[in-house]
């Protein structure tokens, strides 16, 4: 087997078309489909791990996870549709069993669910049976089946009751039932027929509660059977205003603690809580999908249908996934938080394709991967961060795309023209285009001074540099289909739908080699790294090697088609894509016998195939809209060694304008961070001036109430000292300082309160200053949005003058094409009138001619009638003869009976007999002369027919 295996490492998109296709494993970890493969994608580290589907599968169909999360079935379409359990707590999620119908062919089965023990699980089948199954899964033992519905009555969705294993749900158009298994047997119980809905979800509340979702946005609530709730997901007043976009089907429901969420028309999520009386239930929340800014049309995402809808096991956060394969989120409590404000999901991760992928390419400066789809955007990736860096929607289809080597520019393939455009840094901007339509292929060389673009069975190459067409490679009778340059950008080799393989010269545009094989229409071409081998792929399911013109060996890849190909730079392995959405890696050189490792990838034909140029990677896509990275490694696990260390670059391209833009941004910014830092710098030089002040005034209060304490205390010893004097004399100095003291304290109270009166005017000084501050940066933020407004202005003005400009250009285009359709037109009556006279005189000639020809033909009838004549006389004379040799029997016999006038009478018979000599010559020479006049009469009449014919 081969040395060099691949690893699936990442991957980019969601298969749609899959039921119930999102699930939680964990709080951090999400499951879904991408191409053929299950994904664990864990929202936090970024990581993922794949569970692959089985071999010769043709897809998914439906998904299911048991309560605990630990087993995932797959259903898969195939010769016959089977269910496969894995385990989810193994680490390679392995695979535990197989459930298939047995002995009834199903073809696909189209819901399934486990019971809440995970140790029961159904399934339904779809059409035309439609026969529901129930496993005891682990023993692969069918316990009961029931066929559910009629053909036209197809079923959405079967569940378990999670509060009885035995109680089963299905629902789909005009169907509502419940059914039980007991004995052995699945029994309908009582329900009301519903055959007027057609019920695209529901959900069970509680052991008897079922909520279901129908296709005209009403939800119903059935307890027992019986119809407890009805109303509708929308209001009369949203359907008024936009009928159109307002289509309310309830494709998905899911219950949590609280209440339950479901979808309510295109891009919409409603969550309802329990009310009061726990009967009814009332709307708390819309969360919307928000418009996608890098499309042409941003509103195109808000109509995407929600096809699932999932909680975290913390009911933290919501997941849901649309029908054009897009993830997204939210987390319910920043949805509770905004109150009255519009709640709007975020991608999971990425924005996806929704389309089939046309067009794949590497660069080697940059790890960075392109890709185009036919849902009319172009997509930039990086293959070491695994993100999304750029994306934008056109208006057209893109067919191709090709990376510059330098990753700075990429050349896209539209219905209409070949664009070249620029990789900026938040944009992907149209710089040059070539009238190439439909471009199908188009690839730069290696050194990136050229590239080639294909023009259904034309390659044209141009200059990278002055966009002049160099060389146009003329040879193919059918379509170009694959184009491939050699090493040193000397040779290009192609491969066309009429079966031929052609090696051309780049610098003489000759064609160096050919090999032709009618009986195969080739898909994809790739040359080794020493130029020398060429590989190719078509439709007769084979692997060609090529040298020299000739086939070497041709590999058989076993009842499929190859569409696609590439070779590692190490020449060791090719690289093959199959028609059943797997890869193969096959070892170099080849063998005649299978020696080739297959492993699935996606669910549909792989239309491109690239090896990134270190040989570390291995990129796929295919027609299910999703791209696949490969890690390349040997039988050890380990990557490949690099010839050399390849050193990315970092630079980025950025238009004046918007850099100036920027520039503006930043200073204006820059000032108001400096203003801020100046006012508060200024507010703290205030603080600390009046913080100094009041430390100030407060010592020197202190000090002077200590002086007065002194004061006091001195007093109190003088009247110690003075007992024996005059009592009155006493009481009078006593008041006298008490006085003087009551005067002090009240001196001292009236300056703190001036200087408290003079701190509070101060500090409402500082906050006016603050407030003025706060005014000038408003008005500065004012000044600003007023310049920007005033640049929007002038910029959109210039755009107004430049449309103005286009529109003039438009009309005299108008008026060129209508003086071009009047001068045609002229030309075109010129003609006619040209042509009419000449065929005026051609039918003039033609009726001289046929006159002509009346005349020669009544002489020809003369000539007949006078030939018939002749023709009677030659009659009469034979007759005359017969009438003779009659008469001479007679005489003969007469003869005999008189021999005596013997001599007389052969005398008269010798002479009669000259005499009818004589009449036969004469009749035969005219009638000799009446068919030599004939033959020249027809002869003038075959060359005047020759001299009628016009030139």
């Amino acid at each position: 087997m081969s040395a060099v295996v691949a690893q699936c490492h990442y991957s980019f998109g969601l298969q749609r078309g899959v039921a119930n296709n999102l699930f939680y494993f964990d709080e951090q970890t999400v499951i879904f489909p991408s191409g053929n493969n299950c994904v664990r994608y864990n929202i936090d580290q970024k990581w993922q791990r794949f569970i692959p589907g089985l071999e010769r599968s043709q897809g998914m169909y439906a998904l299911a996870i048991s309560s605990n999360r630990r087993y995932l079935a797959v259903s898969e379409r195939g010769e016959r549709a089977t269910i496969t359990v894995y385990d989810l707590q193994h680490e390679q999620s392995r695979k535990r069993k197989v459930l298939n119908g047995g002995d009834i062919h199903v073809q696909e089965f189209v819901s399934m669910a486990f019971s809440t023990d995970s140790k029961y699980f159904i399934g339904q089948s779809g059409a035309p049976d439609y026969t529901l199954f129930y496993w005891m899964w682990e023993k692969q033992k069918v316990m009961a089946m029931v066929k559910t519905t009629v053909a036209t009555n197809p079923v959405n969705q079967v569940s378990l009751n999670p509060y009885d294993n035995t109680q089963i749900c299905v629902s789909g158009n005009g169907v509502l039932k419940l059914f039980r298994y007991a004995e052995g047997v699945l029994k309908q119980s009582t329900f009301h027929k519903q055959e007027t809905h057609n019920f695209l979800s529901h959900a069970w509340m509680s052991e008897e509660r079922v909520i279901a979702g129908t296709e005209a946005g009403r939800l119903m609530v059935f307890e027992s059977g019986d119809l407890r709730w009805d109303m509708s997901v929308t209001t009369k007043t949203a359907m008024s205003q936009d009928p159109d976009r307002w289509l309310p089907r309830v494709t998905v429901i899911t219950a949590y603690s609280k209440g339950f969420a479901c979808s309510a028309g295109p891009g919409t999520v409603y969550l309802f809580e329990r009310t009061d009386d726990k009967d009814n239930y009332r709307k708390t929340r819309e969360i919307r999908i928000p418009p996608d800014q890098c499309s042409h049309e941003p509103s195109h995402a808000e109509q995407q249908q929600i096809v699932s809808l999932v909680i975290s096991p913390s009911e933290e956060t919501v997941v849901t996934s649309t029908d054009r394969g897009q993830l997204y989120s939210i987390t319910l409590s920043s949805a509770e938080m905004s109150k009255g404000e519009q709640v709007q999901f975020e991608f999971l991760s990425h924005s996806f394709h929704s389309g089939p992928i046309t067009g794949l390419s590497v660069c080697i400066r940059k790890p960075i991967i392109a890709t185009c789809s036919l849902d009319q955007s172009v997509r930039i990736w990086n293959v070491e961060t695994n993100t999304l860096e750029l994306y934008k929607e056109f208006q057209e289809e893109a067919f191709s795309i090709a990376l510059h080597p330098f990753g700075l520019f990429v050349m896209v393939g539209f219905s209409d023209k070949l664009r070249l455009m620029n990789l900026l840094i938040d944009d992907v901007r149209t710089f040059k285009e070539f009238t190439v339509r439909a471009c199908r292929e188009c690839a730069f060389s290696h050194g990136g001074h050229l590239f080639a673009a294909v023009n259904g069975n034309i390659i044209h190459i141009y200059s990278t540099t002055t966009f002049e067409n160099v060389l146009n490679l003329k040879g193919h009778n059918g379509k170009v289909r694959s184009i491939a340059w050699s090493g040193d950008d000397s040779r290009l080799v192609s491969c066309g739908m009429e079966g031929a393989v052609y090696e051309w010269n780049t610098l003489t545009s000759k064609r160096e080699s050919e090999s032709v094989l009618k009986s195969c229409s080739y898909t994809s071409v790739t040359i080794s790294p020493d130029a020398k081998t060429i590989f190719a792929v078509g439709t007769d399911c084979t692997l060609k090697e090529i040298q020299a013109c000739q086939i070497l060996r041709e590999v058989p890849a076993e009842d499929v088609a190859y569409t696609t190909i590439a070779m590692s730079r190490s020449g060791r392995t090719l690289f093959t894509g199959t028609s059943i959405g797997t890869i193969r890696a096959i070892k170099y050189p080849l063998s005649t016998q299978k020696d080739w490792i297959e492993y699935q990838a996606h669910s549909s034909p792989v239309t491109k195939m690239v090896i990134t140029f270190d040989d570390q990677y291995l990129l796929t896509v295919s027609e299910d809209g999703c791209l696949l990275i490969w890690k390349i490694i040997d039988k050890e696990g380990r990557g490949l060694k690099r010839d050399k260390e390849i050193t990315y670059a970092e630079e980025i391209l950025i238009t004046k304008s918007d850099l100036e833009e920027k520039v503006v941004m930043l200073e204006l910014k820059t000032r108001v961070e400096e203003l801020k830092m100046e006012n508060e710098y200024q507010l703290r030089l205030k603080d600390m001036n009046y913080n100094e002040k009041t430390k100030e005034l407060s010592t020197t209060f202190v000090r002077q109430m200590e002086s007065l304490k002194t004061n006091i205390q001195i007093l109190k010893t003088e009247r110690d000292n003075m007992e024996v004097a005059n009592q009155e004399t006493m009481f009078e100095v006593m008041e006298k300082h008490s006085k003087e003291l009551q005067d002090m304290e009240s001196a001292n109270s009236q300056k703190l309160m001036l200087e408290y009166e003079k701190y509070q005017e101060l500090q409402f000084k500082s906050q006016q200053m603050q407030q003025d501050y706060e005014k000038q940066l408003q008005q500065m933020d004012e000044n600003k949005t007023a310049a920007l407004e005033e640049l929007t202005l002038y910029y959109e003005g210039k755009m107004q003058e430049k449309l103005l400009v286009l529109e003039q250009c438009q009309e005299e285009s108008r008026i060129q094409a209508r003086e071009f359709e009047e001068s045609r037109k002229q030309m075109e009556e010129d003609g006619d009138r040209e042509i009419q006279d000449i065929r005026v005189r051609y039918e003039r000639w033609l009726r001289d001619e046929r006159e002509t020809n009346m005349r020669m033909k009544r002489d020809t009838g003369i000539m007949k009638k006078k030939f018939s004549s002749l023709q009677k006389d030659i009659d009469n004379s034979n007759v005359e003869m017969e009438r003779m040799k009659l008469e001479q029997q007679k005489l003969q016999a007469i003869v005999k009976s008189l021999e005596k006038d013997i001599l007389a009478l052969k005398k008269a018979i010798q002479e009669r007999d000259e005499t009818i000599q004589d009449k036969v010559t004469r009749t035969h020479i005219r009638t000799h002369a009446y068919v030599h006049r004939c033959t020249q009469i027809h002869a003038g009449v075959h060359n005047m027919c020759q001299r009628v014919k016009p030139p």
